[in-house]
C-alpha cells in the first residue's frame, strides 16, 4: 500500500498521506514519495492546482517517532535537510496553488507543511498542535517563520513554548487558514475550491505566489519592481487575454493556464 495516493482529475492533482494507521506520520518513504509527486504536479502541463489531505483520522501527526531511535535510527539533521525542508521549499516554490485539506489532527512537521500552502482550510473537527517542544524540539519545517507572519509574534511563541491544541475553529479566527467546513460537507467544499483554482489563469496565480514569496524579504520599493515585473509577465499570457475578451464580451472566460 502506497504512502502517498496520486490522482489527476479535471486539472487537480490529489494528493492523499496514507499511512492511517500511523496517523499519517511520516518515515522516510512517504516524506521521499511526497517530494516525487510535488515534482511530477510542477512538470505535468495538466495539472493546474494541487491538493493535499490525508486518509483516515488524520491530516499527519507529524514525524514518525520510531526512525528517531534504534540501531536504524535516522538523525534530526538529515530528516530536515532530506525530508521536511525539500517539501515545504517544493510547495512554495510550485508555480501552481496548492490547497492544504486538513481533515483531522495536523501535528508538528505536518501542522507546518500545511500551514505553508496557499490556501489551507480544514474540517470542523480538525486541530492543530506545535507538538515541538514536548519532545525537547524546536518547531521545523518553516513553521518558526510562517507562524508569526499568519498569526503574529505572541500567539506564535505562545503555542509553540506550550505545545497547545488549537482547534479548527479557533485556527480561522486566529488568522491561521482560510475557512472551516462541517465535517460532513469538508470534502466537498475543499475539493470545490481546487476545482475552482484549476480553472483559473495559473500563470498568474503563480506570479501571485512568487510575489507573496518575495514579499517576506523584499522592502516596499524592491516589492513594487517585482509586482511591476510580474505584472508584465502576466499581461503576455494566453489568459490574460481571453480575460479581457471575455470581459468585453460579456461571457464566462476559458482560461487555459497558459
Amino acid at each position: 500500500m502506497t504512502p502517498v495516493q496520486f490522482e489527476i482529475n479535471n486539472a487537480v492533482a490529489y494528493i492523499h498521506l496514507n499511512r492511517p494507521e500511523k496517523f499519517n506520520s511520516f518515515n522516510r518513504e512517504m516524506a521521499l514519495l511526497l517530494q516525487n509527486r510535488l515534482d511530477e504536479c510542477a512538470s505535468l502541463h495538466e495539472v493546474r492546482c494541487v491538493y493535499i489531505t490525508g486518509n483516515g483520522k488524520a491530516f499527519s501527526a507529524g514525524q514518525d517517532i520510531s526512525e528517531l531511535v534504534g540501531e536504524n535510527k535516522i538523525e534530526i539533521k538529515q530528516i530536515l535537510s532530506e525530508h521536511y525542508n525539500p517539501i515545504v521549499k517544493r510547495i512554495r516554490n510550485l508555480p501552481k496553488p496548492v490547497v492544504a485539506a486538513v481533515n483531522g489532527v495536523a501535528a508538528g512537521a505536518g501542522a507546518n507543511i500545511a500551514l505553508c500552502c496557499d490556501i489551507v482550510v480544514a474540517a470542523e473537527s480538525a486541530s492543530f498542535i506545535q507538538a515541538f517542544s514536548k519532545i525537547g524540539l524546536i518547531p521545523d519545517s518553516g513553521g518558526t517563520f510562517t507562524l508569526p507572519r499568519l498569526i503574529g509574534w505572541q500567539k506564535a511563541s505562545a503555542l509553540m513554548m506550550t505545545g497547545d491544541k488549537v482547534s479548527a475553529t479557533e485556527a480561522e479566527k486566529l488568522g491561521m487558514l482560510y475557512k472551516v467546513f462541517p465535517d460532513v460537507t469538508f470534502e466537498e467544499e475543499s475539493k470545490k475550491i481546487a476545482t475552482t483554482l484549476a480553472q483559473m489563469p495559473t500563470k498568474g496565480l503563480a506570479y501571485t505566489k512568487h510575489a507573496l514569496n518575495h514579499s517576506f524579504t523584499n522592502n516596499w520599493e524592491e516589492q513594487l519592481l517585482l509586482e511591476d515585473e510580474f505584472q508584465q509577465k502576466a499581461a503576455q499570457t494566453h489568459d490574460y487575454n481571453e480575460g479581457i475578451t471575455a470581459f468585453l464580451q460579456k461571457r464566462t472566460a476559458n482560461f487555459k493556464g497558459e
